[in-house]
C-alpha cells in the first residue's frame, strides 16, 4: 500500500528536496492550498522495456558488396566531373 502524506504549498516549497527523497521511496505527496489537494508528486513508473535481441533477424537483407566503391562517387570526390555536366568553381 502507498503511504499518502499531504503538505502545504509552504512546506513543499521549503522542503522540496527531502518529499522527493520519500517519493523516490514509494510515497505520494499531496500539496494542498488552504486545506485544498492541488498537485501530487508521485514516483515515475519504469517505463523501460527490455528490448528482446534478434526480433528483426531474417527481416533485413545487406548485400555482400555494399560497401564498394562507386566509380561515379570517386570521381565526384576526386574534383573530376561527370560527361555532360560543369565542375563547380571553387573560391
Amino acid at each position: 500500500m502507498v503511504k499518502v502524506v499531504e503538505v502545504n504549498i509552504h512546506q513543499a516549497k521549503t522542503h522540496l528536496s527531502r518529499l522527493l527523497q520519500r517519493v523516490a521511496g514509494g510515497e505520494e505527496i499531496t500539496i494542498a492550498r488552504a486545506g485544498t489537494p492541488v498537485a501530487r508528486l508521485v514516483p515515475i513508473e519504469n517505463s523501460r522495456v527490455k528490448r528482446k535481441l534478434g526480433i528483426d533477424a531474417n527481416k533485413i537483407w545487406i548485400a555482400d558488396d555494399f560497401d564498394a566503391p562507386v566509380p561515379e562517387l570517386e570521381a565526384l570526390f576526386e574534383g573530376e566531373a561527370e560527361p555532360g555536366r560543369r565542375t563547380p568553381k571553387r573560391r
